[in-house]
């Protein structure tokens, strides 16, 4: 008799455990809404309105330094598609903008949108669509990531987009899905 009553209390014990951890611990996918074509994080992390995390420009329209932030329901500057054929993640808003490596492949990297170049290769990326990671051509070892922390960005959220090794990053930070046309 009293291993039913531990079992039945353990096993309430365990029902509201689970009830009273925050649902942000399984984020799951996001509730795009943003229009294609658009790159984004498969795992919605914490981003408040389940929006998402798509490749931005950093501040107001046109920036030439790239982060992650919330996916716009509007679109606009969060609007990029990766063309297989050149290996490039390309700017849908800023014609003929590309993302680029600001320096050598490193863990930590960051990225800008500068003019596409067909020689350039700080603009070489391979998109695995098994593993959902973006790797630059010159590192098989380092995959596009955001950072594990975000902040404010007006109404909406932004962290930091970086190089990252693939080996020791969590598949929740590098995941990356492509809605819209791969050209």
């Amino acid at each position: 008799m009293k291993r039913i009553f531990y079992e039945k209390l353990t096993c309430l014990a365990a029902f509201i455990l689970l009830a009273l951890v925050p649902t942000s611990l399984y984020a799951g996918p996001p509730e795009l809404k943003t229009p294609e074509p658009v790159i984004y994080l498969a795992d919605n992390l914490d981003e408040q309105d389940k929006l998402g995390w798509c490749i931005d420009t950093v501040g107001r329209g046109f920036g030439d330094r790239l982060h992650a932030h919330s996916c716009k329901p509007f679109g606009g500057d969060v609007q990029f598609y990766y063309n297989k054929a050149s290996r490039q993640i390309i700017s849908a808003t800023f014609n003929g903008k590309c993302a680029t490596l600001l320096a050598s492949a490193a863990a930590g990297g960051t990225f800008g949108l500068l003019d596409c170049s067909s020689t350039s290769s700080a603009q070489i990326f391979d998109y695995d669509s098994q593993s959902l990671e973006f790797r630059p051509g010159s590192d098989n070892n380092l995959c596009l990531a955001v950072g594990s922390s975000s902040r404010s960005a007006g109404p909406f959220m932004s962290r930091k987009l970086e190089l990252a090794r693939c080996s020791s990053t969590a598949a929740k930070f590098k995941q990356w899905r492509i809605k819209g046309t791969e050209k």
